[in-house]
C-alpha cells in the first residue's frame, strides 16, 4: 500500500540518502511483491470494460490493437524508469518520482525555454496525476452504483414471483405486465440515488489517511477480486458465440472509444517508479515489469475477447452487468464491488497527498486536520457529482482514459526521453520512435475526447435523444391492459 507514497516525495540531503538506501536494502519489497503490486495496479474496473472496447474495435482488430497498445505502454514504462535512473545518477540525487523526472529533465535541457518551464512541467504532471486518479474514483462511483443496483433488484426478483410496478426513470411509470416473467420485471431506484447513498460511506473510507491501516482490508479485497475473475471466466467459457457472427473491425467513429477504454485499463503507469524505487533489487525491476505486464496483457486480451464472444453486441460497460441474477453471479458482483470500494481509498490517496499539503499550509496548525478532512470530503463529492452528471460507465471510462491516461502513459514518457537524452540532437531513429508514440497518444487524446464528449451531449439512445429534442422529458403513462 505504501508504494504510492514516493509519487509525492522530494529529494532529501545526502546523509538521509544513505540512510534511505540502507533501509531500502533491508526493508524494500521483494521481486514477488513487486509482481503482485503491478498486477494490483493494473487490474480494476478497466479490465471488466475491455469486452466493450473489443466491440468498439472489432473481434479481430480489437485484440490485435490491445496487444500493440500493451506493448507500447510497457515500453513507455521502461522509458520512464530509464530516464529516472539516468537523471538521478547524473545529478547524484535519490530516486525520482514521475513529476520529479519530468521537472529535472527540463532543468537539464539545453533549451532555455524548457529550463524556465521546469516547474510548470512538474505541476502539469501532478495535474494529470490528480485528474487521472479522481477520474478513476468517478468510474468507481458509477461501477459500484450499477452493480449494487443490479444486486438489489436481482434479490427482489428472486424473492418475488409477482409482477411489480416500475419506478425507475428508465421505464414506463405505472406499467404492469402480467405476461412478463418475474426475472424480466424489476423495481428499481434511479442509478444516481445509489451514488448518493454510497457517498457518506466512501467519505468515511477516505478519512483513513495512513494506508498501512488498510493493509489487511486491501488483502481481503484483492482476494475477493481474484475469486470474482475466476467465476467470471467460468461463466463466459460455458457458451461462446460464433466468431463469424461478429464484426471483424469497427468504423472509425467507434475506434476512439476503444482507445479511451483500453488506455484506461493500462492504469499502472503511476506506480511504476514508486515500485522500482522501493525494490530490494532495483536491477531486477525490468524483469519484473516484463513478466507482470506480460501476464496482464494476456489476461486483458483473453477476458476482452471471450467476453465479447460470450455476449456479442449486448455487452455492457462492465461485463458484470451482463451476468444473470443467479446466486453465483450475484456473488461475483458483490465481491468485485467490495474490492473496488477498498480500491477507492487507494486511488484517492494520490490526489489527496498532492493537494492536501498546500491547502493545510495556508491555515492555522490547529485547523489543519479539519482542513485536510474537509478537502477529502470535497474531492469525494466532486467525483460523485461527476458520476451523477455522466451516469454511464462506458463513457466515464473512455473520457478519463482519453483525457488523462493517454498523457501519462503515452505522451510524457517519450518526450521526457528526448529531453533527457545526453546526445544533442538525439539519434534519428530515437526521435522518430518517440515522436510517433507521442503523436499516437495526442491523436488518441483528441479523437477519444471528441467522440466521448459528443456522445455525452448527443447520445445515440432514443430516450436521451428525445430528452434533448424536447427540452423536457416525462415518462409516459400507460393504463394497464
Amino acid at each position: 500500500m505504501e508504494v504510492m507514497t514516493p509519487l509525492m516525495e522530494g529529494a532529501e540531503g545526502e546523509e538521509e540518502d544513505v540512510d534511505e538506501d540502507e533501509a531500502q536494502k533491508s526493508q524494500g519489497i521483494t521481486f514477488t511483491q513487486t509482481l503482485l503490486h503491478l498486477l494490483k495496479g493494473n487490474i480494476g474496473t478497466g479490465l471488466l470494460s475491455l469486452p466493450l472496447a473489443v466491440k468498439n474495435a472489432g473481434i479481430v482488430l480489437g485484440p490485435v490493437s490491445l496487444v500493440l497498445m500493451g506493448v507500447v505502454c510497457v515500453h513507455c514504462m521502461h522509458v520512464l524508469v530509464d530516464c529516472s535512473h539516468h537523471l538521478s545518477e547524473r545529478l547524484k540525487r535519490p530516486p525520482l518520482g514521475y513529476s520529479d523526472t519530468v521537472a529535472v529533465a527540463m532543468e537539464m535541457s539545453s533549451f532555455q525555454c524548457l529550463r524556465k518551464g521546469a516547474q510548470f512541467g512538474r505541476q502539469l504532471v501532478n495535474f494529470f496525476l490528480v485528474l487521472t486518479q479522481l477520474g478513476f474514483c468517478s468510474v468507481y462511483f458509477v461501477f459500484l452504483a450499477e452493480n449494487i443496483k443490479q444486486v438489489m433488484e436481482g434479490a427482489s426478483l428472486n424473492t418475488s414471483m409477482e409482477p411489480v410496478v416500475l419506478f425507475s426513470n428508465t421505464s414506463e411509470e405505472g406499467f404492469i405486465s402480467p405476461h412478463l416473467p418475474s426475472v424480466a420485471v424489476t423495481t428499481g431506484l434511479d442509478l444516481r440515488l445509489y451514488m448518493v447513498f454510497l457517498l457518506p460511506f466512501i467519505i468515511i473510507l477516505t478519512f483513513i489517511r495512513d494506508l498501512r491501516n488498510m493493509a489487511a482490508l486491501s488483502a481481503i479485497a484483492n482476494l475477493c477480486m481474484a475469486v470474482s475473475l475466476i467465476l467470471i471466466f467460468t461463466y463466459i467459457l460455458t457458451d461462446l458465440s460464433d466468431l463469424r457472427q461478429l464484426q471483424f473491425s469497427s468504423t472509425w467513429r467507434k475506434y476512439p472509444f476503444f482507445f479511451g477504454t483500453a488506455i484506461f485499463a493500462f492504469e499502472g503507469i503511476g506506480v511504476v517508479l514508486p515500485l522500482e524505487n522501493q525494490m530490494r533489487e532495483p536491477k531486477r525491476f525490468p524483469q519484473a515489469l516484463n513478466i507482470g505486464m506480460g501476464v496482464i496483457i494476456v489476461l486483458y486480451v483473453t477476458l476482452a475477447t471471450m467476453g465479447y464472444l460470450r455476449f456479442g453486441d449486448d455487452i455492457k460497460g462492465s461485463i458484470t452487468l451482463n451476468l444473470p441474477h443467479d446466486w453465483s453471479n450475484q456473488l461475483v458482483k458483490i465481491l468485485y464491488s467490495f474490492g473496488v470500494f477498498v480500491s477507492f481509498a487507494v486511488q484517492f490517496f494520490v490526489p489527496a497527498e498532492i493537494l492536501s499539503p498546500p491547502v493545510c499550509e495556508r491555515v492555522r496548525k490547529t485547523w489543519r486536520r479539519a482542513a485536510d478532512l474537509s478537502l477529502r470530503a470535497l474531492l469525494v463529492c466532486l467525483t460523485c457529482v461527476t458520476a451523477i452528471m455522466i451516469p454511464r460507465l462506458d463513457l466515464v471510462i473512455s473520457l478519463v482514459g482519453a483525457v488523462s491516461s493517454s498523457a501519462l502513459a503515452l505522451i510524457f514518457p517519450p518526450l521526457v526521453e528526448l529531453i533527457a537524452h545526453p546526445g544533442q540532437p538525439p539519434p534519428p531513429l530515437l526521435l522518430l520512435k518517440d515522436l510517433s508514440i507521442a503523436a499516437l497518444g495526442f491523436i488518441g487524446f483528441l479523437a477519444g475526447t471528441y467522440v466521448t464528449v459528443e456522445e455525452i451531449i448527443y447520445p445515440d439512445d432514443q430516450r436521451q435523444s428525445h430528452l434533448h429534442d424536447d427540452g423536457t422529458w416525462t415518462p409516459p403513462t400507460t393504463s394497464p391492459p
